[in-house]
């Protein structure tokens, strides 16, 4: 949900939290009463429900299961939520709403963070208990809120160019595009060609929904562009966000995007791809191990990754992934914390990469030759999230994504002028985002 350096990450999250919310206490990262306090949170023992949306791969059961035999006194049970991030996000804060003990652990996009502790309806975590120093800067940065830990990464994130690597072969183009105009250039080639006949060009995640957001920022971003500057102030309503903004507006009016695309959350277009309509797709990492999959893909062996294109280079990714959190309404919590450590182990992580393709937050893992043998993709994806750019990070997330949405939906489905769109959410995202 992703090429800014880790420094401005980290520093981007801070100044951005800094205006937001209250302060609740907890782990001050010296020891004393408020070490004490925090580590005391972390009481009670039993069974505990840990809350994530859909499991496509069936990994996350195994590691649950793994778990239950080894703590027959503390059994985990799955609650799964809507494939939808935002469907998933809105029952989470109705559960805390309600101070609901019915949620346990939460499987947070890295997003949410500032927003669910800033409400207090997180449990925020001792530093000392969780050792997140072998993880990548970016990923820990979204786990904090005013340097305080109140989640551990559970996956990295980094977008990636997927493509069908033999029909780029057969129409004669050699590397993977680099810039939108190559993109465009080398789809017009393929479908010249009859190995190409009837494949469309390009997708993402358009449908309006998180992954527009997404989709959305990392176009911007890569046209020189951003959705706010470091300071959280917006920044939409710019000839560079314009021009990012046109590349999606303009590949929907010529078609490049197919018409059904605009629907198209992260498993929709997963399976159009795999079943072998797509030339080039905007994907996460976890697509790699089934678009492999013997039996339920049509591209096996057809495709490989490359980074983000942008305007005239590289593009940049949105920084995406996903991080636990323990409810501030939770029983069990100690067990929580245990499970949380179980899962997040770099030999958990390692064994959920082998088996999902999903990005793991261990640096380490990146260069390990074993996993780089099965997975070439790794470096890519190491440089996309070490050079990702963040989502705004404020305590009204929803607000501004959904406003983010609106807006862009309509440009991109020709409703509105992108001009038009970008000025209306400038004047949004300014009433939204307080300095």
């Amino acid at each position: 949900m992703r090429f800014t350096p880790i420094v401005g990450v980290v520093v981007g999250l801070a100044l951005t939290v800094s205006a937001c919310g209250g302060d609740d206490g907890g782990d001050d990262g010296g020891g004393g009463t408020a070490k004490q306090s925090t580590e005391a949170q972390l009481s009670g023992r039993g069974p505990i429900t840990f809350v994530s949306g859909k499991d496509t791969s069936g990994n996350r059961q195994k590691q649950v299961d793994a778990w239950n035999k080894d703590h027959p006194n503390e059994q985990a049970r799955i609650i799964e939520l809507p494939e939808s991030a935002d469907q998933q996000r809105e029952q989470m804060i109705q559960n805390a709403q309600t101070k609901s003990d019915a949620y346990t652990i939460l499987n947070m996009d890295v997003v949410w963070t500032a927003e669910f502790a800033a409400n207090r309806w997180l449990t925020d975590l001792p530093k000392s208990q969780f050792d997140v120093s072998a993880m990548l800067p970016p990923t820990v940065a979204t786990a904090q809120y005013r340097d305080r830990l109140y989640a551990v990464p559970l996956n990295a994130d980094g977008g990636l160019l997927y493509y069908r690597k033999d029909l780029l072969d057969a129409a004669g183009v050699k590397e993977a595009p680099k810039t939108w105009d190559e993109v465009w250039a080398a789809c017009d080639k393929v479908t010249k060609t009859s190995e190409g006949k009837g494949v469309s060009c390009y997708a993402g995640q358009f449908d309006k929904y998180e992954g527009l957001t997404v989709n959305v920022s990392e176009v911007i971003n890569g046209a020189g562009g951003s959705v706010v500057d470091a300071s959280g102030k917006p920044t939409v309503n710019t000839p560079e966000a314009k021009k990012g903004l046109d590349v999606l507006v303009q590949a929907v009016k010529d078609g490049r995007i197919p018409k059904q695309a605009i629907t198209f959350k992260e498993e929709e277009g997963r399976r159009y791809f795999e079943s072998g309509k797509l030339l080039f797709h905007r994907q996460w990492p976890y697509q790699y191990a089934l678009a492999n999959k013997k039996g339920t893909s049509k591209v096996v062996d057809k495709f490989a990754v490359a980074p983000l294109p942008g305007v005239s280079g590289p593009g940049a990714s949105t920084l995406g992934g996903h991080n636990l959190a323990i409810s501030a309404f939770a029983k069990n919590k100690a067990t929580a914390a245990d499970f949380i450590k179980f899962i997040t182990s770099e030999e958990s992580q390692r064994a959920d990469l082998l088996a999902t393709s999903q990005a793991p937050p261990n640096a380490a893992l990146y260069d390990d030759p074993e996993l780089v043998k099965k997975f070439p993709y790794l470096p890519t994806l190491k440089a996309s999230i070490l050079g990702a750019k963040p989502r705004p990070i404020v305590v009204k997330y929803g607000d501004v994504t959904t406003a983010i949405q609106e807006e862009t939906y309509n440009a991109i489905t020709g409703k509105t002028p992108s001009d038009q769109a970008l000025s209306s959410l400038q004047t949004k995202l300014g009433q939204l985002i307080q300095p």
